[in-house]
């Protein structure tokens, strides 16, 4: 997963927007490390992407990461996403889609990724629908150097069929939880920040 910390809005847009998305799939992928939350110690509290529409949760979130300490931090991620048997919440696109793991939608995420010359890597131990690794595709498809991959028509389809159906139950059902503290703040982000790429869509459309 990308560890790229998005140094200042003064960047260009879909560098920004890249670098967004990869600070996102490695957050959601695991804890932050001390080196992240270092990084959180010096990030502007302006939003790194476009949108006064982030502004005020990309604070929040900075703000509670300079508060949180790595052993809190991960010791969070375990409560809500890992432990022994099923976790209290799912990070994976099929869990939302149609109630079980490792089913169609898994399936059909696949498949397209497949038609992009994309797959899951052997060092990645969580399938394809994690939202990490949605995450990391959606960077991929902003920054790569393909142009027929890595364009708006791919973003769009990818963003609008396997991660804007299920974000928002995902965010809130994090946001919720009344262990979250970091990632109740990164999930309130993350749901502003795809609200404002669903209506980038749209107006593509």
């Amino acid at each position: 997963m990308s560890e790229t910390f998005p140094a200042s809005s003064a960047l260009d847009e879909e560098v920004a927007r890249a670098e967004l998305y990869g600070l996102l799939a490695r957050l959601w992928y695991a804890a932050p490390d001390a080196g992240l939350l270092e990084a959180f110690q010096v990030a502007p509290t302006e939003a790194p992407a476009a949108g006064a529409f982030l502004e005020e949760p990309w604070r929040q979130l900075v703000g509670i990461a300079r508060d949180t300490s790595v052993a809190a931090a991960h010791d969070e991620y375990d409560a809500l996403f890992g432990g022994i048997g099923k976790p209290d919440i799912f990070l994976f696109g099929s869990h939302y889609l149609s109630g079980f793991l490792n089913d169609k939608p898994l399936v059909q995420l696949r498949h397209d990724l497949d038609r992009l010359g994309l797959a899951r890597t052997e060092a990645t131990y969580e399938t394809e629908d994690h939202i990490a690794c949605l995450f990391e595709v959606m960077r991929y498809l902003i920054a790569g150097d393909d142009v027929a991959v890595a364009n708006l028509t791919q973003q769009q389809a990818i963003f609008s069929k396997h991660i804007q159906p299920f974000l928002p139950a995902l965010c809130d059902a994090v946001a919720q939880h009344p262990k979250a503290r970091f990632y109740a703040a990164l999930a309130v982000f993350t749901r502003a920040f795809g609200e404002v790429e669903a209506q980038a869509f749209d107006m593509m459309a």
